[in-house]
């Protein structure tokens, strides 16, 4: 398919005897024709709004929005853009809307001349770009229903539900001739608060996205761990008293990947997806061969994305071969045995202090030195805070069960 854009795109530049640039209607290159470099504009074709479309495959919210200032959202023929040095666009721009049946998909771009193309070749050339619109809402089709079933298949009950959505997946990626069994790997991204959903054709790598619902609210790393017998979030309505869960859109990634060693891929879609610093978090789960296992790998994934917000100082991505405990505590995390009523004391909000204090101890493998200079406390502030501690749960410190018990309690009430 991406051959077929190349195709289209070198047409367009042939016509109008200038490089062409195809973008989605989000901005996400998609094809760019090959720059001459004997043309007589070719130093100064490369302005900085060009040179990062192409090198990163996207524009900046700023750029779009200046662009979208001139009316090409709702353009049916070619547009003219005037230069704006300030904004980093040197020369006049001609955009092309990209349409199937009334709504604009993409754009092509290309850099404006005097004299320009004549009416006869612009013409031609959005007859070309009519037949890219249709590419693109062919393909647009495609990542719907890939990402209907992905969302089916990660969502389904085990037994012969889970079977068939698996089948109906593999059978919307095109079956075994397009790679569905190969290796890949699953990328959760939490929480998603974009509106919109990318299209898994401009993510290389990925053979299908979805957005679906979880019960889980991330904190931030730096949040105290909260108390699980809390009062519930507002009743949701289902039933008289009975509390809503607490949960969290989310964003589901399939990738493909060269081999069941090589992570790589998914660790660019992951970076690519969570975007500048403040953003969500992701977790990549281990890579497998086809299909077959793919709730497995999703809860690794979602694992992953838990243990990324909830350990303090963890990446914004974490594969769930390298979050350690976690692995285990986020199987814990959602049944009442983590609930545990020795512990329950020292969450309570008045304590953050002492739970945080007990918790960097226990990091410290119970070493007093490292301790008290991690927290920035004297010694002796840190033996009394660790009676209290005692005090609050019952637990003796000096004995390695009960150490486990609230070390294990501590960490799974950060998820």
């Amino acid at each position: 398919m991406k051959g077929d854009y190349q195709d289209l795109v070198d047409e367009i530049s042939a016509l109008l005897a200038a490089p062409a640039t195809l973008e989605n209607r989000d901005f996400g290159l998609i094809a760019f024709g090959a720059h001459d470099s004997d043309s007589a504009f070719d130093e100064t074709q490369l302005d900085p709004v060009r040179t990062r479309s192409i090198l990163t495959r996207r524009s900046t919210p700023a750029v779009r929005a200046w662009f979208e200032g001139f009316g090409i959202t709702r353009a049916t023929g070619p547009v003219r853009i005037p230069a704006a040095p300030d904004a980093g666009v040197y020369r006049d721009r001609l955009c092309l809307p990209v349409r199937h049946r009334g709504v604009v998909l993409g754009y092509v771009w290309l850099l404006d001349t005097t004299p320009g193309p004549t009416e006869e070749r612009l013409a031609a050339a959005m007859e070309v770009a009519g037949r890219i619109g249709t590419l693109l809402a062919d393909e647009e089709r495609a990542d719907t229903d890939t990402a209907r079933e992905l969302r089916a298949a990660l969502t389904a009950e085990r037994g012969w539900q889970y079977d068939m959505a698996v089948a109906a997946l593999r059978t919307a990626l095109g079956g075994p001739d397009r790679g569905t069994d190969g290796a890949h790997a699953v990328v959760c991204v939490a929480p998603w608060t974009r509106p919109d959903t990318p299209s898994a054709r401009s993510l290389p790598g990925v053979a299908a996205l979805c957005t679906l619902t979880v019960p889980w609210v991330p904190a931030g790393p730096d949040a105290a761990p909260a108390r699980r017998g809390s009062p519930p979030p507002a009743p949701s309505g289902d039933g008289p008293g009975e509390p809503s869960v607490p949960s969290s859109r989310v964003l589901a990634a399939l990738v493909r990947l060269r081999s069941a060693d090589a992570t790589g891929p998914a660790l660019a879609v992951a970076e690519q997806l969570i975007g500048d610093p403040g953003g969500p978090a992701a977790g990549v789960a281990a890579p497998r061969a086809g299909l077959g296992q793919l709730n497995t790998a999703w809860y690794e994934a979602t694992a992953a994305a838990r243990a990324a917000h909830a350990a303090p100082g963890a990446p914004r991505i974490s594969e769930w071969a390298a979050i350690g405990p976690y692995r285990l505590l986020t199987a814990l995390a959602d049944g009442p045995a983590a609930d545990d009523p020795a512990v329950r004391p020292l969450l309570a909000p008045a304590h953050r202090e002492l739970a945080r204090t007990a918790e960097v101890f226990l990091d410290c493998a119970g070493q007093a030195s490292r301790t008290a200079a991690a927290l920035g406390i004297h010694r002796q502030t840190l033996y009394y805070r660790l009676s209290r501690v005692e005090q609050l749960t019952g637990l003796d410190l000096g004995e390695g069960e009960d150490r486990l018990l609230l070390h294990m309690a501590l960490k799974t009430a950060r998820l």
